[in-house]
Protein backbone atom coordinates (compact mmCIF):
# COMPACT_ATOMS: atom_id res chain seq x y z
CA UNK A 1 0.00 0.00 0.00
CA UNK A 2 2.73 2.37 0.87
CA UNK A 3 4.34 2.18 -2.94
CA UNK A 4 0.83 2.27 -4.05
CA UNK A 5 0.21 5.44 -2.10
CA UNK A 6 3.26 7.26 -4.28
CA UNK A 7 2.85 6.72 -7.68
CA UNK A 8 1.86 9.52 -9.41
CA UNK A 9 2.22 11.08 -12.61
CA UNK A 10 1.86 14.46 -13.71
CA UNK A 11 0.12 15.26 -16.59
CA UNK A 12 1.33 18.24 -19.44
CA UNK A 13 0.76 17.02 -22.52
CA UNK A 14 -2.12 19.27 -23.85
CA UNK A 15 -5.16 21.59 -22.45
CA UNK A 16 -8.89 21.77 -23.39
CA UNK A 17 -11.10 24.47 -24.81
CA UNK A 18 -13.87 23.13 -26.72
CA UNK A 19 -14.57 24.34 -30.42
CA UNK A 20 -18.01 22.22 -30.83
CA UNK A 21 -21.88 22.54 -30.34
CA UNK A 22 -22.31 18.55 -30.39
CA UNK A 23 -19.93 16.50 -28.22
CA UNK A 24 -20.02 13.77 -31.08
CA UNK A 25 -18.07 16.03 -33.02
CA UNK A 26 -15.61 16.52 -30.18
CA UNK A 27 -15.52 12.62 -29.31
CA UNK A 28 -14.58 12.01 -33.05
CA UNK A 29 -11.55 14.38 -32.84
CA UNK A 30 -10.06 13.05 -30.11
CA UNK A 31 -10.55 9.16 -31.71
CA UNK A 32 -9.08 10.57 -34.74
CA UNK A 33 -5.91 11.76 -32.91
CA UNK A 34 -5.77 8.31 -30.58
CA UNK A 35 -5.97 6.38 -34.32
CA UNK A 36 -3.12 8.96 -35.38
CA UNK A 37 -1.53 8.52 -32.54
CA UNK A 38 -1.55 4.62 -32.39
CA UNK A 39 -3.12 3.96 -28.86
CA UNK A 40 -3.38 0.19 -28.35
CA UNK A 41 -7.26 -0.92 -29.16
CA UNK A 42 -8.64 3.00 -28.81
CA UNK A 43 -12.36 1.84 -29.40
CA UNK A 44 -12.13 -0.35 -25.98
CA UNK A 45 -14.43 1.37 -23.56
CA UNK A 46 -15.37 -0.07 -20.23
CA UNK A 47 -19.12 -0.27 -19.97
CA UNK A 48 -20.75 0.07 -16.38
CA UNK A 49 -24.58 -1.77 -15.98
CA UNK A 50 -26.76 -1.97 -12.98
CA UNK A 51 -28.49 -5.49 -11.89
CA UNK A 52 -32.24 -5.72 -10.45
CA UNK A 53 -30.64 -5.24 -6.92
CA UNK A 54 -28.72 -2.63 -7.78
CA UNK A 55 -25.31 -3.97 -7.89
CA UNK A 56 -23.00 -2.25 -10.46
CA UNK A 57 -20.58 -4.31 -12.99
CA UNK A 58 -18.26 -2.97 -15.19
CA UNK A 59 -16.38 -4.90 -18.22
CA UNK A 60 -14.22 -3.79 -21.47
CA UNK A 61 -16.09 -4.10 -25.11
CA UNK A 62 -15.12 -2.66 -28.29
CA UNK A 63 -16.93 0.33 -29.58
CA UNK A 64 -18.01 -0.83 -33.34
CA UNK A 65 -19.46 2.29 -34.52
CA UNK A 66 -20.85 6.11 -34.33
CA UNK A 67 -24.62 6.31 -36.20
CA UNK A 68 -27.20 8.82 -35.38
CA UNK A 69 -24.99 10.06 -32.32
CA UNK A 70 -25.09 6.53 -30.74
CA UNK A 71 -22.49 4.76 -29.45
CA UNK A 72 -22.90 1.06 -31.08
CA UNK A 73 -21.33 -2.53 -29.78
CA UNK A 74 -22.08 -6.22 -29.89
CA UNK A 75 -22.40 -9.34 -27.72
CA UNK A 76 -24.38 -12.12 -26.53
CA UNK A 77 -28.18 -10.68 -25.31
CA UNK A 78 -28.00 -13.64 -23.01
CA UNK A 79 -24.79 -12.81 -21.48
CA UNK A 80 -24.55 -11.14 -17.91
CA UNK A 81 -24.56 -7.71 -19.35
CA UNK A 82 -26.77 -8.06 -21.66
CA UNK A 83 -29.52 -9.62 -19.26
CA UNK A 84 -28.68 -6.52 -17.21
CA UNK A 85 -29.40 -3.96 -20.05
CA UNK A 86 -32.64 -6.01 -21.32
CA UNK A 87 -34.12 -5.03 -17.33
CA UNK A 88 -32.43 -1.50 -17.11
CA UNK A 89 -31.30 -0.17 -20.13
CA UNK A 90 -29.35 2.77 -17.97
CA UNK A 91 -25.48 2.49 -18.57
CA UNK A 92 -22.42 4.48 -18.76
CA UNK A 93 -19.47 4.18 -20.61
CA UNK A 94 -15.56 5.24 -20.48
CA UNK A 95 -12.91 5.79 -22.84
CA UNK A 96 -9.02 6.51 -21.45
CA UNK A 97 -5.93 7.04 -23.86
CA UNK A 98 -3.22 6.85 -21.44
CA UNK A 99 -0.92 7.90 -24.02
CA UNK A 100 -2.67 10.84 -24.59
CA UNK A 101 -4.07 11.79 -20.92
CA UNK A 102 -7.30 11.70 -22.41
CA UNK A 103 -10.62 10.23 -20.73
CA UNK A 104 -14.50 10.20 -22.10
CA UNK A 105 -17.27 9.29 -19.89
CA UNK A 106 -20.38 8.75 -21.29
CA UNK A 107 -23.73 8.31 -19.63
CA UNK A 108 -27.05 7.52 -21.45
CA UNK A 109 -29.87 4.37 -22.05
CA UNK A 110 -29.43 1.42 -24.71
CA UNK A 111 -31.95 0.49 -27.04
CA UNK A 112 -31.45 -2.95 -29.29
CA UNK A 113 -30.00 -2.46 -33.00
CA UNK A 114 -32.50 -3.33 -35.44
CA UNK A 115 -31.47 -7.66 -36.67
CA UNK A 116 -30.35 -6.38 -40.39
CA UNK A 117 -27.78 -4.26 -38.78
CA UNK A 118 -26.82 -6.83 -36.55
CA UNK A 119 -26.23 -9.63 -39.01
CA UNK A 120 -24.79 -7.16 -41.39
CA UNK A 121 -22.02 -6.80 -38.65
CA UNK A 122 -21.73 -10.14 -37.44
CA UNK A 123 -21.32 -11.90 -40.97
CA UNK A 124 -18.22 -9.47 -41.45
CA UNK A 125 -16.36 -10.38 -38.64
CA UNK A 126 -13.78 -13.30 -39.33
CA UNK A 127 -15.06 -16.56 -39.65
CA UNK A 128 -13.70 -17.87 -35.68
CA UNK A 129 -15.46 -15.69 -34.40
CA UNK A 130 -18.52 -16.18 -36.10
CA UNK A 131 -18.17 -19.83 -34.70
CA UNK A 132 -17.09 -18.75 -31.11
CA UNK A 133 -20.18 -16.85 -30.62
CA UNK A 134 -22.37 -20.04 -32.18
CA UNK A 135 -20.17 -21.76 -29.51
CA UNK A 136 -19.48 -19.98 -26.29
CA UNK A 137 -23.08 -19.71 -24.21
CA UNK A 138 -21.66 -16.59 -22.48
CA UNK A 139 -21.44 -15.76 -18.78
CA UNK A 140 -22.98 -19.18 -18.30
CA UNK A 141 -21.02 -21.57 -15.52
CA UNK A 142 -19.02 -24.15 -16.95
CA UNK A 143 -17.09 -27.25 -16.18
CA UNK A 144 -14.09 -26.50 -18.01
CA UNK A 145 -12.89 -25.36 -21.22
CA UNK A 146 -12.84 -28.89 -22.72
CA UNK A 147 -16.27 -27.94 -22.99
CA UNK A 148 -16.07 -25.05 -24.82
CA UNK A 149 -13.39 -26.63 -27.49
CA UNK A 150 -16.09 -29.45 -27.90
CA UNK A 151 -18.77 -27.44 -28.90
CA UNK A 152 -16.60 -25.10 -31.20
CA UNK A 153 -15.99 -28.36 -32.80
CA UNK A 154 -19.66 -29.34 -32.96
CA UNK A 155 -20.41 -25.95 -34.46
CA UNK A 156 -17.13 -26.35 -36.97
CA UNK A 157 -18.65 -29.64 -38.17
CA UNK A 158 -22.56 -28.30 -38.59
CA UNK A 159 -20.94 -25.11 -40.59
CA UNK A 160 -18.13 -27.53 -42.68
CA UNK A 161 -17.61 -25.49 -45.94
CA UNK A 162 -19.05 -22.31 -45.00
CA UNK A 163 -17.31 -18.34 -44.95
CA UNK A 164 -20.39 -16.97 -43.38
CA UNK A 165 -22.59 -17.84 -40.95
CA UNK A 166 -26.28 -17.03 -39.93
CA UNK A 167 -26.36 -14.70 -37.08
CA UNK A 168 -27.39 -16.15 -33.92
CA UNK A 169 -30.68 -14.92 -32.46
CA UNK A 170 -29.09 -14.49 -28.98
CA UNK A 171 -26.46 -12.40 -30.84
CA UNK A 172 -26.55 -8.53 -31.56
CA UNK A 173 -26.16 -4.84 -30.96
CA UNK A 174 -26.94 -2.28 -28.89
CA UNK A 175 -26.74 1.46 -29.75
CA UNK A 176 -25.96 3.81 -26.77
CA UNK A 177 -27.71 7.12 -26.36
CA UNK A 178 -26.09 9.62 -24.61
CA UNK A 179 -27.46 11.84 -22.11
CA UNK A 180 -24.27 13.05 -20.97
CA UNK A 181 -20.67 13.23 -21.85
CA UNK A 182 -17.61 14.42 -20.10
CA UNK A 183 -14.11 15.11 -21.78
CA UNK A 184 -10.92 14.88 -19.36
CA UNK A 185 -7.45 16.18 -19.83
CA UNK A 186 -5.18 15.95 -18.10
CA UNK A 187 -3.08 18.74 -16.62
CA UNK A 188 -0.55 19.67 -14.76
CA UNK A 189 -0.66 19.87 -10.71
CA UNK A 190 -3.73 17.83 -11.02
CA UNK A 191 -5.70 20.95 -12.45
CA UNK A 192 -6.93 18.93 -15.26
CA UNK A 193 -9.76 20.29 -17.91
CA UNK A 194 -13.05 18.79 -17.19
CA UNK A 195 -15.32 20.04 -19.87
CA UNK A 196 -19.49 18.15 -19.09
CA UNK A 197 -21.92 18.14 -21.47
CA UNK A 198 -25.79 17.39 -20.66
CA UNK A 199 -28.23 17.06 -23.28
CA UNK A 200 -31.46 19.71 -23.04
CA UNK A 201 -34.29 20.06 -25.41
CA UNK A 202 -32.32 22.59 -27.50
CA UNK A 203 -29.77 20.59 -27.69
CA UNK A 204 -26.56 20.48 -25.49
CA UNK A 205 -25.83 22.48 -22.92
CA UNK A 206 -21.48 23.04 -21.70
CA UNK A 207 -20.07 22.87 -18.69
CA UNK A 208 -16.81 23.23 -17.18
CA UNK A 209 -16.05 21.23 -14.13
CA UNK A 210 -13.40 21.62 -11.14
CA UNK A 211 -11.26 18.66 -11.47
Amino acid sequence: MHKLAHLRKEYSKASLEIAFTNPIDQFNKWFAEALNAEVPEPNAMSLATVSEDNRPSCRIVLLKGIEDNKFLFFTNFQSHKGKELENNPFCALTFFWAELERQVRIEGTVTRVDEKKSEEYFQSRPLGSQMSAWASPQSSVIENRVILEERMKQIEKRFEGKNVLPKPHQWGGFQVDPNMIEFWQGRESRLHDRIQFIKVESGWSVHRLAP
